[in-house]
């Protein structure tokens, strides 16, 4: 198959071992991103299948109705940048493996990886002792603080071992399903959602982004938080409320350590979440990590394969194979 991989932006997959699974098809790799589908259609022309990196292009009927060629899209999780509907009017396949069973290690790490340069101040300190000034102020303990999380899934349970390993206590607190899962593990869950956001010295958000879930974190459970608290979100922007963050922190107080955005790539440098004191932030790379790489892609690969061998696995519209 004449296979196109978007969005490699530092062509990384040709050094994993799971791009030797493609070595049956004629494969075009483009490490720049192209946000118009109009463009976009006349690159990838030829293209049977399309790998997708996550959301980093939106698959919608613009671009399907120019790709007379297209038979498949191989991807892997939740798909919020793919109109199905439209893939399936236009015959075209969607594979996704929704890996129910495992979590993404590189997300979790990162989380832990936010709050630990927050509350250490580590990017600061760097910025200080390369332009010799030497400290640059007095971080603060994690050992003793409560870790709220929102979402009781499987990198919040992640990021929860991690934080028990440093002495943090842990709470949880999301839908009412979720809290009931927590309790019968015998997690904390406080008795409602104003204090569970009141108690927590950090929340850190590990919730899918779908219509129900949009703006769930408002501007009033940001500033139900206590002073110099910290908000950390590596699931999606989508989650807050529009502006609710940037509101809360631009009165100072509240810290927040963002690895998401509401338009990404985000390439305005006067964002306001890029130019606060009390923000860190990075440009999406929870998942960007060789090894989460080479596991995604390898499932992604394999989707490839199934569809050329006759037997696709991981349809989200199989009608189009029926």
């Amino acid at each position: 198959m004449k296979v196109h991989i978007l969005d490699d932006w530092f062509d990384t997959l040709r050094s994993l071992p799971c791009f030797e699974k493609l070595s049956a098809h004629d494969v075009t790799v483009w490490t720049d991103h192209q946000p118009d589908p109009h463009l976009l259609a006349e690159r990838v022309q030829a293209a049977e299948a399309l790998v997708l990196f996550r959301e980093r292009t939106k698959i919608g009927a613009t671009l399907l109705e120019r790709l007379p060629n297209l038979k498949l899209i191989s991807q892997r999780s939740v798909y919020p940048h793919i109109d199905v509907e439209a893939c399936t009017a236009n015959n075209v396949l969607l594979c996704s493996n929704m890996h129910s069973d495992t979590p993404s290690y590189a997300a979790a790490e990162h989380t832990l990886a936010l709050i630990l340069a927050s509350y250490r101040q580590i990017p600061e300190q760097v910025t200080s002792l390369k332009s010799g000034q030497w400290q640059a102020g007095v971080g603060r303990t994690l050992r003793g603080r409560t870790l709220g999380l929102y979402g009781y899934g499987r990198i919040a349970s992640a990021v929860a071992t991690y934080a028990r390993a440093l002495g943090m206590n842990v709470q949880f607190w999301g839908s009412e399903d979720g809290r009931a899962r927590a309790k019968a593990a015998g997690e904390t869950v406080p008795a409602t959602r104003r204090a569970f956001f009141e108690t927590s010295d950090i929340v850190s958000l590990h919730v899918r982004l779908k219509p129900a879930t949009r703006g769930i974190i408002t501007a009033q459970d940001i500033e139900a938080m206590q002073p110099r608290a910290l908000l950390v979100n590596t699931s999606r922007s989508g989650l807050i409320e529009a502006g609710a963050l940037e509101a809360v922190v631009a009165k100072g107080g509240l810290h927040a350590a963002v690895d998401v955005f509401d338009a990404e790539p985000l390439m305005d440098t006067a964002h306001p979440l890029l130019t606060h004191p009390n923000v860190l932030a990075t440009p999406h790379i929870g998942y960007v990590t060789e090894d989460e790489f080479d596991l995604q892609f390898s499932d992604i690969f394999d989707q490839i394969n199934a569809y050329a061998d006759g037997a696709p696995i991981h349809m989200i519209n199989p009608s189009v194979w029926s």
